[in-house]
């Protein structure tokens, strides 16, 4: 892990936020590669779930929502941790993790408990190594601030799920959907949680891609369930994570909400081991009822077919953005002894997700004819595909930079280029290299980078 996080930064993949100013507690920014390998994820997501499906459609709903919206959803209420500081250093931490790590109890939600066994088992701090706790607690995850001509708080989504609920009849209205179908948003989630490391595996500020699924009340939903966990096994295939690497955990009928017919998570084996990757929820009709108890406005579908009126039960497949990344990352690291005795590090990713496609070379810098020609093929390829230009340093220097982006190839234009139109093509993974006609270029990309 450390490896991974020393070469996002050296890289431009993933930065330390506010490092200036000393950083600011798990706050990420995606440098230029990594906001290329975040957009590709988003787009090949989307891709696969609105643009090639007929039942899906999609949203971008607003940040800032009513507040009304949180009462009604338990959120206000209901979405707490549970916090414990320790008396001596003051550092804070989630109660529940401490006393799993140190003792393999689970005592989520039972703070009585949970402060019993920090205390009479003289569970230790991790930072200062005292052990001298707080009662646990509870603190709501929402941030909140101020409106502007409203009068109260307003929170932070914690979710973008409430946005899809409360335009659930703006769509039927507008869309000719039918049940089932599904409603697809990739936006920003703030939790004002307790973050423990990890990189970018919990952020208080993240994204979402997420689905609500509607489906009659009537409906048989085992069958549905299954597949949209195979196609979540399926996107972290996409991503590059090896099935050996992946595992379902369901959630034992205790623990599951109370709305909550059947919970599945996909779990990924990161460096730290397995943690929940993806979620899968059958929610009942729980979200539509309440908002329509709440708002008065009725949030139901009319069956014509079968002159039906009904709330519709609701599946919700969701996929963690910087999980997905961090997955990617994880999958694509590789360290290679080479044939010479030399190391290489390359990023394997899987090429349509790959930040930059093609990166031009021109065999020598100081040769303005081969600079010259090496600028008119990129400049007649970077509409099509995502280049990179890069005349510095010698030719194994500038491979080793592009394998360490895991740019899936390289092309060189040298002296031959400017006798017969080839150029030499050299392949990330295998390393191997062909000489391609320029004007067969293009076509070998695109046959290629899918």
């Amino acid at each position: 892990m450390e490896k991974i996080v020393s070469l996002t930064k050296r890289r431009g993949f993933v930065f330390p936020s506010s490092e200036i100013y000393g950083g600011f507690a798990n706050s990420y920014s995606y440098g230029p590669y990594g906001a290329e390998l975040k957009k590709n994820i988003k787009d090949l997501w989307w891709k696969k779930v609105v643009q090639n499906r007929a039942d899906m459609v999609g949203l971008d709903g607003p940040i800032l929502l009513n507040p009304k919206l949180w009462e009604a959803s338990g959120h206000t209420e209901g979405f707490n941790d549970a916090m414990v500081d320790c008396k001596e250093c003051k550092k804070r931490y989630r109660a529940d993790h401490l006393v799993e790590k140190a003792t393999g109890k689970d005592l989520e939600g039972q703070l009585e408990e949970m402060t019993k066994v920090l205390k009479e088992e003289k569970v230790k701090c991790p930072d200062c190594g005292k052990s001298n706790w707080t009662d646990a607690r509870n603190m709501n995850m929402m941030f909140k601030t101020q409106m502007n001509g409203f009068d109260g708080d307003v929170y932070l989504r914690p979710e973008t799920a409430g946005a899809i609920f409360i335009e659930f009849k703006n769509i039927i209205d507008s869309m000719r959907v039918k049940v089932p179908f599904g409603i697809a948003q990739i936006g920003k989630a703030f939790r004002n949680e307790i973050v423990a490391g990890n990189f970018i595996f919990r952020l208080r500020e993240f994204e979402q891609m997420e689905i609500e699924y509607f489906v009659d009340p009537e409906f048989k939903w085992e069958k549905m369930f299954e597949e949209w966990l195979e196609f979540q096994e399926e996107f972290a295939a996409d991503l590059g994570a090896k099935k050996e690497d992946l595992r379902r955990y369901e959630h034992p009928k205790e623990k599951l909400s109370h709305y909550s017919k059947k919970t599945v998570d996909i779990e990924y084996k990161f460096p730290f081991g397995f943690s929940e990757l993806f979620g899968l929820a059958h929610r009942g009709d729980f979200d539509l009822k309440s908002h329509s108890d709440a708002s008065g406005q009725k949030l139901e579908y009319f069956d014509a077919q079968n002159n039906r009126r009904f709330t519709p039960h609701i599946l919700e497949p969701t996929f963690g953005l910087d999980r997905s990344i961090l997955v990617t990352l994880v999958s694509a690291y590789t360290e290679e002894k080479l044939e010479d005795g030399s190391e290489r590090v390359v990023m394997k990713f899987p090429k349509k997700l790959a930040p930059v496609k093609c990166a031009i070379f021109p065999l020598l810098k100081n040769k303005p004819e081969l600079v010259g020609k090496a600028r008119e093929l990129y400049d007649a390829l970077k509409s099509q595909f995502m280049c990179e230009f890069d005349d510095n340093g010698n030719i194994g220097k500038r491979y080793r930079r592009q394998d360490e982006i895991g740019t899936p190839y390289c092309v060189t234009v040298d002296f031959d280029t400017l006798e017969d139109d080839t150029v030499t093509v050299r392949d990330r993974d295998t390393m191997e290299q062909q000489r391609i006609k320029i004007e067969e270029l293009e076509g070998f990309l695109k046959d290629n980078l899918k």
